[in-house]
């Protein structure tokens, strides 16, 4: 399992979308809690209320992000949630740059979409996956962090 030295919640937190992961935890669920945390420290920093009524997320998906639980969020959601901390780019900037990293960490690691289809512990086909992606069709959270795992877990 990789251990990360976190600088603070917050800041490592947005870093999700804002660099390019290069190593993962042993499975696609502890990436999604680690995760989970981070969005959650975002919001216990920003304040509850605040982010309910700043974003798109309803105040009860951010009470189950701070009672531990992961809510059902789209990609645009959780990168609402990061563009919270000041230090962050916006949301839209965010996800620009996540969908940019899962597409440069195809590269790294040498997988196209049908490769990337049999690694993935979700079921989504080949053309789903490039369309999600390239942003031309909406992507969950989960989904993300799910493509991601599959992409850095096959990187050199």
């Amino acid at each position: 399992m990789t251990t990360h030295l976190r600088v603070s919640a917050v800041t490592v937190g947005y870093e999700m979308f804002h660099e390019q992961r290069r190593t993962v935890p042993d499975s696609p669920d502890e990436l999604l809690a680690e995760y989970r945390n981070d969005l959650a420290a975002a919001v216990e920093d920003y304040g509850p209320e605040a982010a309910a009524n700043d974003t798109d997320v309803d105040r009860e998906a951010i009470d189950q992000l701070l009672e531990g639980d992961l809510p059902d969020l789209s990609l645009e959601e959780a990168a609402q949630l990061q563009a919270l901390d000041e230090r962050a780019p916006d949301a839209a900037t965010i996800v620009d740059i996540g969908c940019e990293h899962l597409l440069l960490g195809m590269s790294t690691a040498v997988l196209d979409v049908d490769a990337l289809e049999t690694e993935l512990a979700i079921e989504m086909d080949a053309k789903e996956i490039q369309q999600k992606i390239e942003q031309r069709a909406p992507m969950t959270f989960g989904e993300y962090v799910h493509i991601q795992y599959a992409i850095a877990d096959n990187a050199p």
